[in-house]
């Protein structure tokens, strides 16, 4: 199977890559893939770095299989009657790829998601979720240090990697704060993983809301936690899932005695909103710095109004005139919420999604699909939408 790995053209650009040179090198010596690579000068690897690892650099992939990316794909760079493989951002109508998903008609386009590759359970298979959360609660910490003059970290983007990260964390000096994570999904995991690189003491739900600490603390909650049954009724996953409407949050009392907060869940416009503007302006809110890592905007977080960018990554929300302010602003809550995380780390996020590729999906082209993995995840077919994707067809209709 012959792969194309496309230059990333959409503005700004994105450095991550579907796989790293190792990674395209030991696909291209199992002799069942062979790999292409357009030049980049923009990537977290280098072409020198593809070169050295024996894979051929061409600007034309016209005779590939398949042609991978990162992010949407310019209408002007794609290939007519090709297959392509990236994140889309079209099944949910979004307005501003709607010449996007009508190119893949035009051009009788192949297109596979990422983000829709999922399990016979209907778990996603494929994300960038981890770095998410790693980089979220970073960039989090990084908020409070600056908030309270108490310590600096230098910005994710400046570290060449992950492991320089991690040394930048020696320089984190927190009061006795209580912090919370919700959600324990991917992003969860990887804010998760930050706590315990800092070896902060993890305590239980319960605990966090009725002890108090000599040290920094956390805790984590899921839906089960954070939601509860209007009747009181004992939190049913099922029920939740179907009927979202039973139910209202629980959050307040979490937001009574949490002073750095990682949000770190799942949301839909039908569940129930973590809590209200007005919930903001109680009293006993005891939220300082807000890190949105989901980024929702105006959904369950009601602080997060707009995505903060890598460049100005904090801004500040004053609850009593619900608008942004300066991100430290005495008397507002200091807000996270950059909405593409893992571009901060893009060599280590990189190599994690090559390796969930590698393990996960791409056998799969080859060996067979028993799950259909591949075709829950195929949008449209030579520019025709799946069954599946039926509802999009006014949005992709000229």
């Amino acid at each position: 199977m012959k792969i194309g790995i496309i230059r990333e053209g959409k503005t700004p650009p994105d450095k991550r890559v579907p796989f790293t040179p190792a990674q395209l090198k030991k696909m291209q010596d199992s002799g069942r893939f062979r790999v292409l690579v357009q030049p980049s000068p923009v990537r977290a690897y280098t072409d020198s770095e593809y070169e050295a690892a024996g894979i051929t650099l061409s600007e034309d992939l016209s005779s590939c299989d398949l042609i991978m990316g990162i992010k949407e794909v310019p209408v002007d760079m794609l290939l007519e009657g090709k297959h392509y493989m990236f994140f889309a951002h079209i099944i949910k109508k979004q307005p501003y790829n709607k010449k996007l998903i009508r190119a893949f008609v035009q051009k009788r386009i192949t297109h596979t998601d990422y983000e829709c590759l999922r399990d016979e359970a209907g778990e996603r298979v494929l994300g960038f979720g981890k770095y998410a959360g790693i980089v979220g609660a970073y960039n989090g910490l990084r908020a409070w240090g600056q908030r309270f003059n108490s310590f600096n970290l230098k910005p994710a983007h400046a570290c060449f990697d992950y492991d320089e990260l991690k040394q930048e964390l020696k320089n984190v000096s927190l009061p006795p704060i209580k912090m919370l994570i919700s959600g324990t999904g991917r992003v969860g995991k990887g804010a998760l993983e930050i706590m315990e690189e800092l070896n902060i003491k993890k305590v239980s739900a319960n605990d966090f809301l009725a002890k108090q600490y000599h040290e920094p603390v956390f805790a984590v909650i899921n839906y089960d936690t954070y939601y509860k049954n209007k009747q009181g009724k004992p939190f049913d996953k099922a029920e939740f899932h179907t009927s979202p409407q039973e139910f209202e949050s629980n959050f307040l009392p979490f937001a009574a005695q949490c002073d750095l907060f990682f949000s770190c869940h799942y949301w839909e416009n039908s569940s129930p909103v973590f809590f209200t503007p007005a919930d903001m302006q109680r009293p006993d809110f005891r939220i300082k710095v807000i890190a949105d890592i989901t980024c929702d905007i105006e959904g369950s977080i009601p602080s997060t109004i707009r995505p903060s960018t890598i460049a100005e990554p904090f801004y500040g929300y004053n609850p009593h005139t619900r608008s942004e302010t300066d991100a430290f602003a005495p008397g507002s809550v200091t807000v996270m919420a950059i909405d593409n995380l893992p571009c901060e780390l893009p060599r280590d996020a990189s190599a994690y999604f090559g390796n969930e590729l590698i393990n996960k999906v791409m056998h799969l082209f080859l060996d067979g699909d028993p799950f259909d993995v591949l075709e829950r995840g195929t949008i449209l077919r030579y520019g025709k939408l799946t069954p599946p994707y039926a509802y999009l067809e006014d949005f992709a209709s000229a």
